[in-house]
């Protein structure tokens, strides 16, 4: 795993391919198995693990917190789990959550309910510039404080709370915090209740389902979440899908270059994660899966071939289930002629950049018309856009998701791009380039 930062750059558009792949493995997935498995108890195993930066610094996390994790073979793990309320280190002991939001507000929802927690908590350059506050006030609800008091953004102190009580909570359209009420939930005396008004991400749930005396899931148009505080949770026993999010950028790479068809096996296809397939279906893109199973998550495989669609009309309630996917729908927006809209976007703003601000000053750079506000997006595609002769420079400001757009949005039309730090893919994906390779991509990187 490179530490070093990279430039990618390339000029040249990609061949027409025909092939079958696999993408890296979930890293929702990852991250929330090893959370979980250190306070089930017993030992779990979890396979498949995606082998990125974000889970090495989840690993780094744990073990400061005196968790035994083994790895038994590449993307093999066991967790040696110490039951809820067990974790612990000494105090002003650091955690670095690097890049990985996700990893920062699931862990600061255990370690809320944990006993004895006085610890400082930070993050890398990128996630330093990340609001909290919406995780700070939950967690101050079940007692957890955070220092210095009125600051929402890391390096922090995190002190525990002395006596956590269930709480109820209205969740909104992020699983990240719905989860971190969930974790704090398991360690907190007596029963919180979650309604979740948009139903989002439910790998938390999925992983949680089994221990049914401590989690129920009540279904209907708004579920309802239970959680009995205090018990027992058994451990894991897991295998992890593809990321449906990495294979987007494959899918978008292959629906726009002509002659192209790929199939990408064994990916999550968890309906809470498939929003950018649904919108694309829904415009014309010959998008199928096949061989669908059922484990703790759904998978299959996904079949796509190249061809024209339609623009895309993407409503609010795409967002929560279409989260990481916008930007590399912006570029498909931009090669598709008529407007797309996307509407319910607010928080791609407080992503590991403003998604929204960084892909219209992209687009604009190759000749592409965006119209935004704070919660949406127009974009006035363009069946072919002109060859630029000028390099365009992307820095993508530690966001894997802009970085990997930007090499698309290139091969696809040839303009060369310089993309800057592209070692920030890595966070997620760190096969993306050698994919791209294996299907004809031509790009050079620099040191």
């Amino acid at each position: 795993m490179p530490k070093k930062s990279f430039a990618v750059i390339a000029s040249k558009k990609i061949r027409s391919f025909k092939k079958v792949i696999q993408v890296d493995s979930d890293k929702s997935i990852s991250i929330r198995s090893f959370l979980i498995g250190a306070i089930s108890h017993n030992i779990s195993q979890i396979k498949n693990v995606l082998e990125s930066e974000d889970i090495y610094s989840t690993i780094k996390c744990l073990k400061k917190l005196g968790v035994k994790i083994k790895k038994i073979k590449k993307r093999e793990y066991s967790i040696y789990g110490k039951g809820l309320g067990s974790l612990y280190a000494k105090n002003n002991t650091e955690l670095n959550f690097g890049n990985s939001g996700t990893l920062a507000r699931l862990i600061l929802g255990i370690l809320s309910t944990t006993p004895d927690i006085n610890l400082k908590i930070n993050g890398d350059k990128s996630l330093v510039k990340r609001d909290m506050s919406k995780l700070i006030f939950l967690m101050n609800k079940f007692g957890a404080e955070f220092f210095p008091k009125n600051r929402f953004k890391l390096p922090l102190r995190i002190v525990s709370s002395e006596m956590p009580v269930g709480i109820y909570y209205k969740a909104g359209i992020s699983a990240q915090l719905k989860s971190a009420v969930i974790l704090a939930a398991l360690n907190s005396f007596g029963t919180t209740r979650i309604y979740e008004e948009a139903k989002s991400r439910d790998h938390t749930e999925n992983i949680l389902i089994k221990n049914k005396k401590t989690f129920k899931v009540k279904k209907g148009d708004k579920n309802t979440l239970i959680i009995n505080g205090k018990n027992y949770l058994n451990c894991l026993k897991l295998t992890i899908p593809g990321d449906p999010s990495s294979a987007a950028f494959i899918t978008a790479l292959t629906l726009l270059n002509k002659n192209s068809s790929i199939r990408i096996k064994k990916v999550g296809l968890n309906p809470r994660r498939t929003g950018f397939y649904q919108l694309l279906k829904k415009s014309g893109a010959n998008i199928l899966f096949k061989n669908i199973k059922r484990q703790n998550e759904i998978t299959g495989d996904i079949l796509v071939k190249s061809g024209r669609i339609k623009s895309i009309k993407a409503s609010a309630k795409y967002y929560p289930i279409t989260t990481d996917e916008y930007p590399i729908l912006f570029v498909l927006a931009a090669l598709t002629p008529g407007i797309s809209i996307f509407k319910g976007i607010t928080d791609l703003a407080n992503k590991e950049s403003n998604r929204i601000q960084e892909m219209k000053k992209i687009l604009k750079k190759v000749g592409i018309r965006c119209i935004t506000n704070k919660s949406g997006m127009k974009i006035y595609g363009k069946a072919k856009v002109k060859k630029i002769n000028k390099i365009i420079k992307v820095d993508p400001h530690g966001d894997h998701r802009i970085a990997m757009s930007s090499l698309i949005l290139s091969l696809i039309t040839g303009i060369p791009f310089v993309i800057k730090n592209f070692n920030t893919v890595y966070t997620s994906s760190p096969s993306f380039l050698k994919i791209i390779k294996s299907l004809g991509g031509s790009f050079e990187v620099k040191k």
